[in-house]
């Protein structure tokens, strides 16, 4: 029997490769995002790539209003959701505490953590319909260390280590599995979107090492989802060979 996979944030990075990686294990896949110019294209190539069948749905999980009436509203072949992989997050400005902005604090909190939240709230009980699945949640190191200038950004994905954590406990009766992704230095639209749209500023934070890709992370979602039934790896922290802490790492300049 196809499983079905729910992906937010799959316009780009690790909710685009995931999709793929997903797609190419014949599940039927859902995906999510604000950008549904890009989730059509998508939508498109999935298709053609894949014998799967592909639904695109256009939301933005900062919107509860939204997401409760894309989930609700799921035909009903749709929705016997076997993986829900919370993808969708970002980093807005890098700055000391006193002179952060709080329309950037307000983004980073809304989609990473109210975001996750939402999606989940409205899925979980679809879930707990069929007693079984498993849910990611894709977290950062700076869900397990602080470090300067990440301040409310690592405090949002410090929440999502707890939550991970919390759903895990609540969710092991149903027999739900509960994994958190916990990457470091990766590259994707990560920087460009933390520093809105300067590309040179984006593009040194990866100069001088290889750092991990969207696909590296996508194959070890596919790994912790294709252990036994009686296997879960709760949380993986994952890093270039070059890094070793949120703030050691060996750049060959």
């Amino acid at each position: 029997m196809t499983k079905i996979a729910l992906i937010t944030g799959a316009t780009s990075g690790i909710g685009k490769s995931t999709a793929y990686e997903l797609a190419s294990h014949a599940y039927n896949v859902i995906i999510t995002g604000r950008r549904k110019e890009r989730l059509d294209i998508i939508e498109k190539d999935l298709k053609g790539k894949y014998d799967i069948k592909v639904l695109a749905l256009h939301f933005d999980v900062r919107n509860n209003e939204e997401v409760k009436q894309a989930i609700q509203t799921l035909p009903t072949e749709w929705q016997a959701i076997d993986v829900l992989v919370n993808n969708a997050g970002l980093a807005v400005g890098l700055s000391d505490i006193q002179d952060g902005e709080i329309e950037d604090w307000d983004r980073m909190i809304d989609t990473n953590v109210k975001g996750l939240l939402y999606v989940s709230r409205a899925v979980i009980p679809l879930m707990i319909k069929q007693n079984k699945g498993h849910i990611f949640n894709i977290s950062s190191i700076a869900g397990k260390e602080v470090y300067p200038k990440g301040n409310v950004y690592c405090a949002s994905k410090f929440a999502v280590d707890a939550i991970n954590k919390g759903m895990r406990i609540d969710l092991l009766p149903h027999h739900i599995k509960v994994t958190s992704i916990n990457p470091g230095l990766l590259e994707t639209e990560f920087s460009l979107v933390r520093f809105k749209g300067d590309e040179e500023r984006a593009a040194n934070v990866y100069k001088g090492f290889d750092p991990l890709q969207a696909q590296d992370v996508a194959e070890v979602i596919w790994f912790a989802l294709s252990r036994p039934d009686h296997v879960c790896l709760n949380e993986i922290i994952m890093t270039p060979s070059a890094q070793a802490t949120a703030r050691d790492v060996v750049k060959e300049i």
